[in-house]
């Protein structure tokens, strides 16, 4: 599982970064700054995808402290969910914040085209949708089970 989220993870921080320097609506070619810099549209992608960006990196880095773990025992009961925690809701925030800002890029290129836009934009929500249908009960599980009422915390009835 921190294998493959961390691919995933690599993959959007690759995407975003590139994202960062490949502004919508170009640069102006004598200042060099971005045409589109005053527009919120613009300021909703550039803040998004550096959250997106950040976000990602501490997947990222969740995801490798558990592959390069010592694996002792008394990881398994703390340190090894919390840091997959952290890193499934990072990466859940990462994915959340790439698409909108895929969504604020759209909007900035196609103004006034909101025929070709919305369906575009209601797309980018599958995504979002499906990461937390596959990975939301293993979510709640290292939740309860990590931070619940354990085996020996119980009350039990007495046997007689």
């Amino acid at each position: 599982m921190a294998t493959s989220c961390t691919v995933v993870g690599a993959l959007i921080i690759t995407i975003m970064f590139a994202a960062a320097f490949t502004n919508p609506g170009g640069n102006n070619q004598e200042t060099g700054l971005p045409i589109l810099m005053h527009d919120k549209l613009f300021k909703l992608f550039i803040v998004t995808g550096s959250i997106s960006l950040f976000s990602s990196s501490t997947s990222v880095l969740m995801f490798l402290g558990i592959l390069t773990s010592r694996y002792a025992e008394e990881d398994f009961l703390r340190s090894l969910p919390r840091k997959m925690i952290i890193g499934l809701f990072a990466l859940f925030f990462s994915i959340a914040t790439m698409m909108i800002a895929f969504s604020a890029a759209l909007l900035l290129m196609f103004r006034g085209k909101y025929r070709i836009v919305i369906p575009i934009i209601s797309l980018a929500g599958v995504p979002i949708i499906l990461f937390v249908l596959v990975q939301f009960r293993l979510l709640v599980d290292m939740l309860v089970s990590t931070y619940g009422s354990g085996i020996f915390d119980r009350k039990m009835k007495p046997w007689f």
